[in-house]
């Protein structure tokens, strides 16, 4: 663990991820001062421009020593498809550069083998012929119980094939005359420039959690079961991590300490600019940045504001419905607009066409530099990878507590006690009124 100062910490590592009803996977976690990250391996064209690719075509020999070089794992038995496990060093699979550890073999030589069982894949790999053309797709989220390793430092093992069947969670070598001098260790700076596309396997951005008034919690949500070496963080704005799953108690421990450590720093650090001692006290901040300190004498009172302000926020936004600002992008003039129903849409101030617009729910995270710049980091729906899109403001305080206010109304919406407390509070004022009518006529 690193210490970058006496009370704050940065802290990387390798744990499993559940995310629904999903197998748990691995990732690689990255806490930050301000924020945890989350990310998944995933394999990108670094030729140029870096994008992604659903599937990649690749031709590969069969040597006299060694064969193809390939180890698989999986099957249509376990629900996912054939993965390469083990890739060995100086074969043609190797010197390709276009094969990862993690690949699903999706079609061999366009014989369709995605919902094939293990057997059947290596039945059709050992009569594919000399020369055989894969179609793959990097698994982004293998499921854990394949225990494939996280990069191509290993060299395949010769497997026992004179029984003629193979196992599914075990690595089945395709090779011929294997020889024991071909399994050096793999080093992936030791391949050779591709002359057409260069891939390369990453860690990418699956999700970002900003850590100020963050929470996490190792219960499973409305009961008082623990859940064993794992927990979850959940952000302010309702953003969740998904499961996390450590690989041991002292490792969940580590990162709790260090996650609560970060969490309470935070706070202390916006907490800073209290006046005084006093118990029950708040600050509203108006649109110009000056804080307003107030306090009551009681904490019920305490309650009944802060539920005031709530409900005020509510359905404010609720009446406008959408606020447009003025911005910068690059020189250009923009416009800015949050809407309650579709998000945040990015357009030219004098075409009024549309830049970019995502819904609120893709907000991943967000950075200001305290002037007039916001950094938004919103989840592409599709690649499910964090877009960054930087604009600059005349009023910065002004836009922070609109976004704020609307993601406040937002999360308001989906709590059945808030709405309840709004039923409830218009159905008095609807009895209330009705009641000073009949007592004036």
């Amino acid at each position: 663990m690193d210490f970058r100062t006496a009370c704050e910490e940065t802290k990387t590592g390798i744990c499993l991820l559940q995310d629904g009803n999903q197998e748990p996977f691995k990732v690689r976690l990255h806490l930050a001062r301000d924020i945890l990250m989350i990310q998944e391996q995933d394999v990108i064209c670094v030729s140029g421009e870096p994008f992604y690719s659903g599937e990649r075509t690749v031709t590969i020999r069969r040597q006299t020593v060694g064969g193809f070089g390939l180890s698989i794992k999986g099957g249509a038995e376990h629900n996912i498809p054939v993965v390469i496990s083990k890739i060995s060093k100086e074969q043609r699979a190797e010197l390709s550069g276009l094969l990862f550890i993690g690949d699903a073999i999706l079609q061999i030589n366009g014989i369709n083998v995605r919902k094939c069982r293990h057997e059947e894949v290596v039945q059709v790999l050992r009569n594919a012929g000399e020369e055989v053309t894969l179609t793959v797709s990097f698994l982004k989220r293998a499921p854990a119980f394949l225990k494939l390793p996280l990069n191509e430092d290993c060299a395949c093992a010769p497997s026992d094939q004179s029984s003629g069947t193979s196992s599914p969670l075990c690595d089945s070598g395709l090779h011929l005359n294997y020889h024991p001098n071909n399994t050096d260790t793999l080093s992936c700076s030791s391949w050779p420039t591709s002359p057409g596309l260069r891939w390369e396997k990453r860690w990418c951005d699956l999700r970002l959690i900003p850590l100020l008034h963050s929470r996490f919690s190792q219960y499973v949500p409305g009961t008082d079961l623990s859940r064993q070496n794992a927990f979850q963080v959940i952000a302010v704005d309702g953003v969740c991590s998904g499961i996390i799953q450590c690989l041991s108690a002292e490792d969940c421990i580590d990162w709790l300490q260090a996650i609560a450590t970060n969490i309470s720093n935070l706070t202390k650090h916006n907490d800073s600019d209290l006046l005084d001692r006093r118990k029950h006290c708040f600050i509203v901040q108006s649109e110009s940045g000056e804080d307003l300190y107030f306090s009551v004498e009681l904490d019920c009172d305490l309650v009944q504001w802060e539920r005031a302000f709530q409900t005020a926020t509510f359905l404010e936004v609720e009446r406008i419905q959408c606020k447009t600002y003025a911005c910068v992008l690059e020189s250009h003039l923009m416009g800015l607009t949050i809407d309650f129903s579709t998000g945040f849409i990015c357009f030219d101030a004098a075409t009024k066409a549309v830049l970019w617009r995502y819904k609120f729910s893709q907000l991943k995270g967000s950075s200001d530099d305290g002037k007039s710049k916001i950094k938004f980091l919103f989840q592409n729906p599709d690649t499910k990878q964090i877009e960054a899109k930087e604009l600059e403001f005349s009023n910065l305080f002004a836009v922070l507590h609109c976004i704020h206010s609307f993601f406040a109304a937002k999360v308001a919406c989906l709590d059945p006690l808030f709405l309840g407390s709004q039923a409830t509070a218009s159905a008095t004022a609807s009895s209330s009124t009705t009641s000073k009518a009949k007592y004036m006529t």
